[in-house]
Order: structure tokens, then sequence, then C-alpha cells
């Protein structure tokens, strides 16, 4: 393989799974997950840390991550997205997420901010889908609505073991393959 070749293969993972995952709607699906019932996005906003994932073509296996949303003067979300290598070395992208259902807010489509990124397709149904939030906002849980993509969140880098189980819990009880959940554990000081 070329030196340029190589390169560009990253970029070509990326494109590929952004592209899957937003290439299935749900529409006439019965099968799609149940949301929270209703989000209040001033509360949403803010940082959560990932505490489990399923594994994703876009991020590395040993990479934590860090979400940062934001309210936009044109009420759009801001989505900062940032990976952290084990190194505590990070990666980020930026972006914005737009509800789909108001008032509820539970179901956006986000999009990000790279050259590439209005190539991408995303189903009219979204590709964030706000499942589970505890009342205290303290932990969540997002998905895809075909169920390709799962994120557990807190606003803490760890929770105690019994949240994670009742959040992976929930997350089986959506429909999700919680046995192919990864958890990369934050560098200390993130």
């Amino acid at each position: 393989m070329t030196p340029r070749l190589a390169m560009l293969r990253p970029l070509a993972l990326v494109l590929l799974g952004l592209g899957l995952v937003s290439c299935s709607t749900t529409s006439g699906r019965v099968d799609a997950p149940v949301t929270a019932e209703a989000v209040d996005l001033s509360r949403y906003t803010g940082r959560w840390y990932e505490i489990a994932r399923l594994p994703m073509p876009f991020q590395k296996a040993n990479e934590a991550a860090i979400a940062e949303y934001g309210a936009n003067p044109d009420g759009t979300i801001s989505v900062h997205n940032i990976a952290v290598r084990p190194d505590g070395s990070q990666r980020e992208i930026r972006g914005y997420a737009k509800v789909l259902n108001p008032p509820e807010n539970t179901k956006l489509t986000v999009r990000f901010k790279t050259w590439f990124g209005p190539l991408i397709p995303v189903p009219k149904d979204g590709n964030y889908w706000i499942l589970h939030l505890d009342e205290d906002y303290e932990e969540a849980i997002v998905g895809t609505p075909n169920r390709k993509y799962l994120w557990l969140l807190a606003r803490t880098p760890m929770i105690p073991e019994a949240c994670y189980e009742a959040l992976v819990a929930r997350a089986s009880q959506l429909g999700f393959d919680t046995s192919r959940l990864l958890r990369v554990p934050h560098p200390q000081g993130i």
C-alpha cells in the first residue's frame, strides 16, 4: 500500500462508519427502542463522560470519550466530542444537534462540522436518541434507533458499580446487545 493510500484509510473508515450509522431509518419499525419521556435541554447541556459504549469503527477501543453540549443562538445544540487516549492526549470533533421531536426533545440529528459532514446522510428519525435519563440528569443512555450504537453516559468519569449495572440492565431491556459493551476508564485528571 502506498503511503498516500495508507493516510486515506482512517478517513475512509470514519466515513464508512458514519454512513452506516446514518443510513438506517426507523420509519415503520415497530421495534425501535422507547425513548425517555421528555428531556429538559437546559439541564441536559454540559459535560458528559462516556462510561461504556458499543464498539464503533470511528472510535478506537482504548479511547475514552467526553461529550460537551451547549445551547446555540439558532436553537440547535452545540456538540463537542473529545476522544481521550490512554496517555491523556486528545482528539476532538465539533458539530451541532437539531431536535426532531419538540417538546419531548428525545430524538436528535447530530452533524459534525467537517468537510465530509454534509455528505453523510442522516435518517429522518435522527441518529441520537436519548433513551433513559435519571431524574437528576446525572446518568443517561443514548443510542441509535437501529440499536447499532449505544452510549452509557454520566456527569462524572466513574460511577458506582451498582449504577453501572442498572444502566446496563436498562439498555438490555431496550433491546441492545450489552454483552459487547466496551468500558474504557478515563485517564486521571480528565
